[in-house]
Order: structure tokens, then sequence, then C-alpha cells
């Protein structure tokens, strides 16, 4: 059996003076050192470290050493591979062979589109997985974006997920104004309120 990997350099992390890379690595292997007890512990190789310069904005693009990582899935992958640092909470972007820090502007998650059908409104996220939406988890960010809880089932832990524009547009249908408490979403049987920050 093979134990060579097969490495693709996937984000190159340059900050003054040091060099350190997030790899993806294909091993003929049973287990990824991501799954080590110790993999959040290991120093960065000889030369490198685990702080970079890649940016999560606002908008939801990804950005290094400044400019926007143009490479679509490249960007799709890193978002991905968003988790926080198990023992210090710091966002970090990890694939399972390696890991680095990174900063979040905003919301490590973000709202691309919605999936609605007779039953539930669904959540297209960031990372390209799906799940319910819940109004009562949702509150009305200061620059007016709307802001839900996401991944909160076990072993994830929550995360805030800003709805996109056209994400927030889709939504329009089923928001009502309310005197009392701003907006309330109203779908089947159903009227929560959104409050504000």
């Amino acid at each position: 059996m093979s134990v060579n990997p097969t490495v693709t350099k996937r984000a190159r992390v340059n900050p003054p003076g040091r060099t350190c890379c997030v790899w993806q690595r294909s091993y003929d292997d049973s287990m990824k050192p991501g799954d080590h007890p110790e993999f959040f512990r290991f120093p960065a190789p000889e030369g490198r470290s685990r702080e970079s310069t890649i940016m999560l904005d606002r908008e939801g693009r990804f950005f290094h050493d400044g400019e926007r990582v143009a490479h679509p899935k490249l960007e799709a992958a890193m978002h991905t591979w968003i988790a926080r640092h198990p023992e210090d909470g710091r966002w970090i972007l990890t694939n399972g062979y390696d890991w680095t820090y990174f900063t979040v502007e905003d919301t490590p998650y973000f709202v691309r589109e919605l999936r609605v059908d007779s039953q539930q409104i669904m959540l297209v996220l960031s990372d390209g997985t799906e799940e319910p939406f819940h109004p009562e988890r949702t509150h009305i960010a200061s620059d007016d974006a709307l802001v839900t809880v996401v991944k909160s089932s076990p072993p994830n832990q929550p995360f805030e997920a800003k709805f996109s524009r056209h994400a927030q547009t889709s939504l329009g249908p089923y928001l009502e104004r309310d005197g009392a408490n701003g907006w309330v979403v109203s779908f089947g049987d159903q009227r929560v309120a959104i409050v504000g920050v």
C-alpha cells in the first residue's frame, strides 16, 4: 500500500518572514492527520507559522494578502474548511491534513439562497450544506441584514450565518411588517417575530 501523498497546494500564507501552507493530501491510509487527538496542538512546520493573511469579508468573499481568492473551486472548498480551534476558539481553516488561523470580518457562514416547499423553508449555506430555517433564531443586524444561527447540532457548535442580498430578497414574500415587533416571518400557520440587534 503506497504511503506517498499526492499533494496539491491550496492556499499559501505569507506572514512577514514566514510561510505556511494549507495542503490537501490524498493518502491511501485509514487515518487522516486530523483524526489524531493532538492534531490542533501540532506546531507548524519549521520556518512556518499557523498565522495567515487569509480573510473572509462581510460579503462572504475570501481574500489572501489583500487580493481576492479568484479560483471558484478553491474558494468553495475554503468555505467547507471553516471551524473554531477547539482550545482557543479562534477561527481556523482545516481540511483534515493541515490547519491555519484566519480572520472572519463578520459571520463565518452565509445564506446563499432559499429552497422552499410546502412544508418548510430550507437555507442553502455557503459551505454547500442545507438546513431548515428557524426564524426564532434570527435577528436583524446593524446593517439591516438578517443573521441566523446555524449548525447547532452536535458535534458542531452554533455559528451565525448572514443572509446574502439574494437570499434576503427571496424571503420577502414571507415577511410581514408588525408594528410592535418590527418584522414577522409568516409561513403556513407559523408567525415568528424577528428582532433587531
